[in-house]
């Protein structure tokens, strides 16, 4: 789900619209699936006299501690999303409490993304856009960083007269 059409001024569109890089939910799966496995274990080790309230109190345990550890980081993770404009960067996050932040394009002096070994496998990265006046807003672990840091680097350094849209990225 992208930013509405009502959010947008006139003339305004969207470029692209990503959501942090799955990498920043791998933990959350594996350890998802390390609890799942543990509770396998516990339907085996259960001792017959628990039985069957041990595995019910481990199940209901299971399941506060997958709602808690797991499935809550991973809605979190969904609702964050960057979204670019021919005139600005928009960041999204939270799913109760939302917050945003907008950048006005005109106002980046400076575009960088960094890559560490991880980031480079797993085709992310982190992108850090300067202005004069305020710290850098640095997006964490965008998606095919190296293909969204030329984007916007085309959208600031492209003749406003020029007629073509910028061709767009899909999210993945």
């Amino acid at each position: 789900m992208g930013i509405p059409q009502s959010h947008l001024g006139t003339g305004e569109y969207v470029v692209l619209h990503l959501r942090t890089h799955m990498k920043a939910v791998f933990g959350q799966i594996l350890l998802g699936v390390v609890l799942t496995a543990a509770l396998g274990g516990a339907y085996y080790v259960e001792p017959e006299s628990w039985h069957p309230y041990g595995l019910i109190a481990a199940a209901i345990i299971w399941a506060l501690l997958m709602l808690l550890w797991v499935v809550w980081p991973i809605i979190t993770w969904r609702m964050q999303t960057y979204t670019i404009t021919n005139r600005r960067i928009i960041t999204r996050a939270g799913v109760i409490n939302r917050k945003g932040h907008d950048l006005p394009l005109r106002r980046v002096n400076n575009v960088q993304y960094e890559r560490d070994l991880l980031d480079r496998l797993l085709g992310c990265g982190t992108l850090v856009l300067e202005t004069a006046a305020e710290e850098p807003l640095v997006l964490h672990d965008v998606p095919h960083v190296e293909r969204v840091h030329v984007q916007i680097t085309e959208i600031l350094f492209t003749d406003a007269d020029t007629d073509g849209e910028p061709e767009l990225l899909r999210e993945e």
